[in-house]
């Protein structure tokens, strides 16, 4: 990676605070357990889109959440707060709501990640679902953004193509661009593609720079 991707944003933004008010999340060091507790976690997720236990060991299951729960919930934090996306080093930088990501690339040509989706993300005949893959282009333009030194921007929309169906349980290659900039807009572009390079699917957007007092 030629880039910290914790990067202080007011480094390539210096009226970063005029911007909508968002605050610095540094990078997070939680120590070795929280690896171990995403790792489990994520696989949680893929049993339970999946397992088709009996009746008893759901009920097992659910005494055991709720535990999980339990012993949770007395540190529920903030934004921010806890580790959760502020973990740079970490599959989808700590962050279960994204499909696991490593960033093979961030610099000012544009980003690279290789991603692999599971049984979690499945829709249906063992394709990815394709609802998670603008989750996955969105947060890909957030990227950009940042990898290309644009002030902090939102969403204006988002487009994507599907080009062809998306594999689970294989490493695929993201990769996301600036195609041009006008003012505060910043059209942006990426792209899905399967290890032999079959296009998957590939996107399109505009990202927003905030006005000051814009959340």
């Amino acid at each position: 990676m030629s880039a910290d991707y914790g990067l202080d944003p007011r480094r390539v933004d210096p009226e970063y605070d005029r911007h909508g008010g968002f605050p610095v999340f540094e990078p997070a060091d939680p120590g070795p357990g929280f690896e171990r507790f995403l790792t489990a976690m994520r696989r949680a997720q893929d049993l339970a889109v999946s397992a088709n236990p009996d009746a008893a060991t759901w009920d097992d299951a659910a005494d055991r959440v709720e535990a999980l729960v339990d012993l949770l919930g007395p540190h529920a934090a903030g934004e921010g707060i806890g580790p959760a996306n502020r973990v740079p080093a970490l599959p989808g930088a700590g962050s279960l709501l994204m499909p696991p990501w490593t960033m093979t690339k961030f610099d000012a040509d544009g980003i690279e990640l290789e991603v692999t989706f599971s049984r979690y993300h499945v829709g249906g005949n063992h394709a990815v679902h394709g609802g998670v893959l603008p989750l996955l282009f969105d947060s890909m333009f957030g990227m950009v953004i940042h990898a290309t030194g644009r002030p902090i921007s939102r969403t204006a929309f988002l487009h994507v193509d599907y080009r062809n169906v998306t594999p689970v349980d294989t490493t695929l290659t993201a990769r996301g661009w600036l195609r041009e900039a006008e003012g505060r807009k910043a059209f942006v572009n990426a792209e899905l593609r399967h290890p032999d390079g079959t296009l998957l699917a590939e996107a399109n957007g505009l990202m927003i720079r905030l006005l000051p007092g814009q959340p």
